[in-house]
């Protein structure tokens, strides 16, 4: 893979941040002109260094007012790839990981409350062949959500 210079490090920062932020304000802050941040988005999406886009939606206001992490316990680590099919067709988990430790998997899901979360684990979650075992974490509060700080190399220009 190409390697990525400091600018491409400070206009990552600065979009990480805020994605909405106008390509002149960004050219502005790092001394290139607009077209350069064009190009060098447009580089860093093509090198799949970004591989998204979006907005940022607030679960909350949606009515979705319990976040829960779920450990899953598999018959088999080997399942997993099977196990995750199934998952996608949850539209109420948004993450699935793949981990060691205690659980086989570790997933992340949004409830409107605590019967729609219970509606979820018993009646699909724990259904799902190979799952045996779950165990529930429900999260109080949201302090920190943020992308990893992109350290800039020393000296390299820009």
């Amino acid at each position: 893979m190409e390697k990525i210079d400091n600018l491409d490090r400070k206009i990552l920062n600065i979009i990480m941040r805020n994605a909405r932020k106008p390509s002149k304000d960004i050219a502005e802050v790092c001394g290139v002109s607009r077209a350069a941040i064009h190009q060098r988005i447009a580089r860093l999406i093509e090198l799949g260094v970004i591989t998204g886009s979006g907005y940022n939606v607030d679960q909350k206001r949606l009515g979705f007012n319990t976040c829960t992490y779920v450990g899953v316990k598999l018959e088999r680590g080997s399942m997993y790839r099977e196990v995750l099919k199934e998952l996608e067709d949850i539209p109420e988990v948004v993450e699935c990981h793949f981990t060691t430790g205690p659980y086989s998997m570790l997933i992340k899901v949004y409830a409107t409350d605590t019967s729609h979360l219970m509606q979820l684990l018993n009646d699909r979650i724990q259904h799902i062949s190979g799952v045996t075992e779950t165990e529930t974490l429900i999260s109080l509060e949201q302090s920190l959500n943020r992308q990893i700080q992109i350290p800039l190399v020393a000296g390299k220009k820009k």
